[in-house]
């Protein structure tokens, strides 16, 4: 019994071996919820009332935000089911006395119609009270997730790509995710939590008008039920903390023997049978947990049933002894039974809603401290207008380190970018070439330094006003899960999408013989999670991005990193003319790649060195100078190069001079 009476305690969860064998342990996720794992454990009877009105007032701030009208006839509607309540053990007290008052059976029964009466149409006033706050609440809760949703969403997409790249930050950004949907889990037990309140209330008021001494006999016999309630939630909420990782493992090898990707060494290898031995290990673990807990929820409800009826059984005996005293009537006793259990079923159920809120609420402040973090890190949404069409981006001696690192992904780096010209920037990998463009697409600000929009720093600069001149094909671009259409459309989003200006595109980049060979063309859904959808290889998808990349054309600055990594020969040598093509007197490509044959055509060309800026010049230039560009050029010629002449191979001509 003491095991039952005690507050549950977190304990490590038992291994089993297939967890052992498959994952060398527990499995241990860092998702948001670690942070409040033992969030029902540290709540107590006496702290769920102290917390809830702070719980609701919460509530009342995020409903009144998302919908007043909705969140005033919940109120109204839940003020008007407590008052029916009383009103209803008013009129079960007033029939029971005309029942048993004195004269005949016809006489007690036409005295009493009128509280029978009332009775009913109380109780169908009380339904549609019930009614009309379960149609407004179920109006309420989708409001309210979609508005904190909006916010979350919202802030994330305007912070700096600064803060997203710190780990503090965004661990700060997975966790506030589960505010949303804990917000409109906060509405739905705070309804049912008010009213509880409402019941206990009315419930109260009538037991202190029969007799005083009935309200504290009221907490003594539902004391019992809450904490029963309290217990058997904290321990299922236990055993989930203590299982959710066995669990998550066991959906894990099911997902392997159905995953797309594994299905060749499932079969070839014959790994089904072994991960189906497995999960059968783990989920016979699981099922002697399931029962565990099944005991101890009987054991935890009957404990609690026997002590609320034992106070009951004193409350009972009170009740005889004070009509046998004549201090009350029997009719009254009546009433004071059916209003103590309505109240101790009412605070039975306050004691699960105020754990749900307790918890939800948790999350939600969570969201509500990223939001205010947010805030702090966000794209300024106004600054400097840019002084017009960009003729000259420099690049002023910047040094920019990540939150995460101590080393300088860039160290006093200078360059300048005209119009007109393409820009190549070369280098080994993690030399900070990736780094620069984003600088340079004001994705990051430098730490300093300064990066130069004609005359207009990039700091003070309107930030917008930057975006929309840029157009970015990252190396990780982007594989949006939409339609054909959508995936070039969202290349310039702010525009109406424009059949003719998509297949200007697609024909650009030669997607356009791809999208025609697609079941639905434009249409075909690219993501072949959902049905009747369609995947693309990684040099089809290489294609639809470079098409979104001319979508931007009318850009000032366009940058490429890496735009041919997964295409064919022919492919990749005609998208590098095209890239080239991009170079107008109106724009600047800069060009980042490992394919020093595209390199070479470049009008200037900058060598990263670990951050830092050791050469730059023409191809010529470079070549002459003998050090690092040209030992890069000559090791990836060498090759292709012709059968060797004289011991030393032959390095073909370039097929075009700059």
């Amino acid at each position: 019994m003491r095991r039952w009476l005690r507050r549950p305690q977190v304990v490590e969860p038992e291994v089993s071996e297939a967890e052992k064998a498959l994952f060398g342990g527990p499995l241990r996720y860092d998702m948001g919820w670690n942070q409040h794992e033992d969030a029902r454990l540290k709540l107590t009877m006496w702290s769920a009332i102290r917390t809830l009105p702070g719980l609701v007032g919460s509530c009342l701030r995020l409903a009144w935000a998302a919908d007043r009208r909705a969140l005033r006839t919940v109120a109204a509607a839940e003020v008007g089911q407590g008052i029916c309540e009383a009103l209803g053990l008013l009129a079960v007290n007033a029939v029971l006395h005309a029942l048993l008052a004195g004269g005949t059976a016809a006489d007690r029964l036409r005295d009493a119609v009128p509280a029978l009466v009332a009775g009913g149409v109380v109780a169908v006033v009380s339904a549609l009270f019930a009614s009309l706050s379960t149609a407004a609440a179920g109006r309420l809760e989708p409001k309210v997730e979609r508005l904190a949703t909006e916010r979350y969403l919202t802030a994330v997409a305007g912070v700096e790509m600064e803060a997203v790249e710190s780990p503090e930050f965004q661990r700060l950004i997975d966790v506030a995710q589960f505010g949303a949907a804990s917000a409109r889990r906060m509405i739905s037990a705070c309804v049912p939590a008010v009213n509880s309140v409402f019941g206990m209330i009315a419930a109260g008021s009538v037991l202190s008008i029969l007799h005083p001494v009935l309200l504290p006999l009221l907490l003594l016999i539902a004391v019992p039920r809450g904490w029963g309630a309290m217990r058997v939630s904290q321990q299922r909420y236990v055993s989930v903390m203590q299982w959710i990782e066995h669990v998550r493992a066991s959906r894990l090898i099911g997902n392997l023997l159905t995953k797309r990707e594994a299905a060749a060494e499932v079969r070839a290898h014959q790994v089904g049978s072994y991960l189906l031995r497995h999960y059968r290990s783990m989920a016979e673990t699981a099922e002697g947990e399931q029962t565990r807990l099944a005991h101890d929820k009987a054991a935890i409800q009957l404990l609690a049933s026997a002590l609320s009826g034992a106070m009951a059984l004193c409350t009972y005996g009170l009740l005889i002894a004070l009509i046998v005293g004549g201090r009350m009537e029997l009719a009254a006793a009546g009433t004071a039974v059916m209003g103590i259990r309505s109240g101790a079923a009412s605070l039975g159920a306050l004691a699960m809603n105020v754990n749900q809120l307790h918890e939800e609420s948790l999350y939600v402040r969570d969201l509500d401290r990223f939001l205010a973090r947010a805030h702090d890190h966000a794209i300024p949404a106004t600054g400097a207008p840019l002084a017009g069409p960009l003729h000259t981006l420099t690049v002023e001696g910047i040094t920019f380190t990540y939150p995460d690192r101590d080393t300088p992904a860039l160290k006093d780096v200078s360059l300048t970018v005209r119009t007109g010209q393409v820009i190549a920037l070369v280098g080994a990998n993690g030399s900070g070439k990736s780094t620069l463009v984003k600088l340079l697409a004001g994705l990051y600000l430098p730490d300093s330094g300064d990066i130069r929009w004609d005359g207009t720093s990039i700091t003070d600069a309107d930030r917008a006003e930057v975006f929309a001149q840029i157009g970015l094909l990252g190396q990780d671009f982007e594989e949006w899960p939409f339609t054909a259409a959508a995936n070039l459309h969202i290349g310039r989003p702010d525009l109406p999408r424009d059949p003719e200006r998509l297949e200007a595109a697609a024909a650009w980049s030669g997607a356009d013989k791809l999208i025609d060979e697609l079941p639905n063309g434009w249409n075909t859904l690219l993501a072949r999670m959902f049905r009747g959808a369609s995947d693309l290889s990684g040099g089809q998808w290489q294609k639809i991005a470079l098409s979104r990349t001319w979508m931007r054309r009318d850009a000032r600055l366009l940058i490429v990193d890496e735009p041919t990594s997964a295409l064919d020969p022919e492919a990749e040598i005609a998208t590098f003319d095209k890239i080239r093509e991009l170079a107008t007197p109106h724009r600047a490509v800069v060009l980042v790649t490992h394919r020093m044959a595209a390199v070479q055509h470049a009008d200037h060309i900058y060598v990263l060195t670990e951050g830092a800026l050791t050469e730059h010049g023409t191809h010529a230039d470079l070549m002459a100078a003998g050090a690092r560009y040209a030992a890069m050029y000559t090791a990836q010629a060498s090759q292709f190069a012709l059968p060797a002449v004289n011991g030393g191979p032959v390095i073909p001509a370039p097929a075009r001079e700059p």
